[in-house]
C-alpha cells in the first residue's frame, strides 16, 4: 500500500510539473490538426461548389431576373404593367391553352409508355444484362435528340415525300396525310418521341426499388394481384410517377426549337409567341410582351416544380 501511494504521488508530480517546449509545441500540433483538416476541406468544397454557382448564376438566374425585371419595365425604363394587358388577348389565351394541352398529353402518353416498358424492362432482364444496359444508353440519347433535328427526322420520315411516307404509298396504296406534322396530333407524337425514353431513365430506378419479397408476402398473407398493385406497389410508385409526369410536363411546356422547325409561320404555342414578338421590328413594346409571356411561362414551371416537391416531400414520409 505504501508503494502504491508513492508511486500515485510521483506520477500526479510528474503531471503537475510545467513540460518542456517542444512537448508544448507537439500538444499544440495535435489539438490544431483536426482543425487545419476541417478548414482544408470546407475551402475545398467550396472551391468545386464555385463553378457550379457560377453557371447556375449566369445561365439560370441572371436570365431569370431579366425576364422578371424586363416584364415590369416599359420602353422609356420606367415601371409599367402595360406589358401584361396582351395577356388576356384572344390569341395569348390561345397559345396557352394550346401549350397546355400539347405538354399534357405528351406528358402522360410518354408517362404511361415509359412507366410499361420500365416495368417490362425490369421483370424481363437482368440488373445488369446486356437488354438493360442497352436500352438506358438508347434511352439516355434519345431523351437528348430533340430540336430542328428531331423535326427533320420526322420530316424525312413522314414528310410529304418522306421514306415511310412513299413506302407505305406504295405497299399499301395510302398517302398521308401532308400536313400531319403540322398539326397538334402530329406535334405530340413527335414529343413523345423523346419523352418516353425521358420517362425510363427517370422512372427505372423506382420500379426497380419494388422487391420481390413483397409480393410473396402479399400472397402468403391471401392477396391477389389487385390488392399487391392497389396497397403495395402502387402507393409506392405512385409519387414517383406524379413526379416524373410533371417533369415530362415541364419538358415539354418549355420545347420550343422542335415546334418552331415544325410550324414556322404559325404561333400557337408560348414558345413560338415569344419568337414572334422579339422578332417584331414594327412594334417596340413587343420586347415587354415577350418578357411577360416568359415570366408567366416560368410561373407555370415554378408551381409544377412545387407540386412535384410537394409530392416527393410527402411521400418521404413513410418511405
Amino acid at each position: 500500500t505504501g508503494r502504491t501511494r508513492i508511486e500515485s504521488t510521483i506520477m500526479s508530480s510528474a503531471a503537475s510539473a510545467p513540460s518542456s517546449p517542444a512537448a508544448r509545441v507537439n500538444r499544440g500540433r495535435a489539438a490544431s490538426s483536426p482543425a487545419i483538416s476541417a478548414h482544408r476541406k470546407a475551402l475545398g468544397t467550396i472551391g468545386v461548389t464555385i463553378p457550379f454557382f457560377a453557371y447556375t448564376a449566369c445561365f439560370l438566374l441572371a436570365p431569370t431576373l431579366i425576364v422578371v425585371f424586363g416584364a415590369f419595365t416599359s420602353a422609356s425604363g420606367g415601371f409599367t404593367l402595360a406589358n401584361f394587358a396582351k395577356l388576356l388577348e384572344p390569341n395569348t389565351i390561345s397559345s396557352f391553352v394550346t401549350s397546355l394541352v400539347v405538354s399534357l398529353a405528351s406528358a402522360l402518353i410518354g408517362a404511361v409508355a415509359g412507366a410499361l416498358a420500365s416495368y417490362a424492362l425490369v421483370i424481363g432482364s437482368k440488373p445488369n444484362g446486356l437488354l438493360r444496359r442497352m436500352v438506358s444508353a438508347v434511352s439516355s440519347v434519345l431523351a437528348q435528340f430533340g430540336g430542328v433535328m428531331l423535326a427533320f427526322a420526322f420530316i424525312a420520315t413522314l414528310g410529304i415525300n418522306g421514306v415511310g411516307t412513299m413506302l407505305i404509298k406504295t405497299l399499301f396504296d395510302y398517302t398521308l396525310n401532308p400536313n400531319w406534322l403540322s398539326s397538334l396530333p402530329g406535334l405530340v407524337t413527335v414529343y413523345c418521341y423523346f419523352q418516353i425514353p425521358l420517362m425510363i431513365i427517370i422512372f427505372l430506378p423506382a420500379v426497380d426499388s419494388i422487391r420481390p419479397q413483397w409480393r410473396e408476402a402479399t400472397e402468403s398473407l391471401g392477396g391477389n394481384t389487385w390488392q399487391y398493385w392497389t396497397r403495395v406497389a402502387g402507393p409506392i410508385l405512385a409519387p414517383r410517377f406524379i413526379s416524373s409526369f410533371l417533369l415530362l410536363f415541364a419538358s415539354a411546356f418549355s420545347a420550343y426549337a422542335t415546334a418552331a422547325a415544325l410550324f414556322s409561320q404559325r404561333s400557337i404555342l408560348v414558345p413560338l409567341m415569344i419568337q414572334g414578338a422579339m422578332r417584331n421590328e414594327m412594334d417596340p413594346n413587343q420586347q415587354g410582351f415577350a418578357q411577360v409571356l416568359a415570366f408567366a411561362m416560368i410561373v407555370v414551371v415554378a408551381i409544377v416544380m412545387m407540386i412535384s416537391h410537394a409530392v416527393e416531400k410527402r411521400a418521404g414520409r413513410w418511405q
